[in-house]
């Protein structure tokens, strides 16, 4: 596989109410194509909810080499034993969360539409950035507009990490996607997807092949 090819970043819906249905469609999903990370992101759950959410789930991501991040919360993500965590601005810092994860775990960092951000956070060691939100989502309140020039200025100026995320689909994530993202972070695009969440990250996947082929020629 080309080493610079953007990937799939699948974040959880924000409520799971059927688990045992939703890792049937986990495992069908992660073995339709190419994923790097899935995102446990569940709002307003308790922790003893997120961490049985993920005893499910790790296990499924492992059998397909994916790794297991828990949204906001670096503590749970310990105690999970997950690969990592993602945080936004307003929860834990990455400092915080580093030390509390140890340097050998994933940690993110939201950075919205800010380069000074994601300076800071590259700078600082983060994993990755995540820029966004691109597209109107239904998952989340948008609080920030980005941008497509910023995920070209970032891949040009570092070797760290972007992520694109907000409203991504099939349809909307050509741009993105050329722009230089190397993952496309997205939750509804699979699991509101009207063929299912298998045909959505395969049609991902044959996108993001497409687009690359395409890129490589222009070179």
């Amino acid at each position: 596989m080309n080493e610079n090819r953007c990937r799939l970043y699948l974040i959880t819906p924000p409520k799971i109410d059927d688990l045992a249905g939703f890792a049937a469609d986990l495992e069908q999903a992660l073995g339709a194509g190419d994923v790097a990370c899935l995102q446990l992101r569940l709002k307003d759950a308790s922790d003893a909810e997120i961490l049985a959410a993920a005893e499910v789930l790790k296990p499924i991501c492992v059998a397909h080499d994916v790794a297991l991040l828990i949204n906001d919360r670096p503590d749970l993500a310990l105690k999970a034993d997950a690969d990592g965590t993602h945080v936004g601005q307003e929860d834990m810092s990455y400092a915080e969360a580093r030390a509390l994860l140890g340097k050998d775990r994933i940690v993110g960092v939201t950075c919205h539409d800010s380069r000074h951000l994601a300076v800071d956070a590259g700078e600082a060691g983060a994993d990755y950035v995540a820029f966004g939100a691109f597209f109107e989502t239904k998952t989340k309140e948008v609080k920030t507009a980005a941008p497509v020039d910023i995920l070209n200025w970032w891949s040009e100026m570092t070797e760290v990490p972007c992520v694109a995320i907000g409203g991504l689909t099939v349809e909307n994530s050509e741009s993105i996607i050329a722009a230089g993202a190397d993952f496309l972070a997205t939750s509804n695009g699979i699991w509101g997807y009207s063929e299912g969440p298998a045909a959505a990250v395969a049609a991902f996947n044959d996108l993001i092949d497409r687009v690359t082929e395409t890129s490589a020629k222009k070179v």
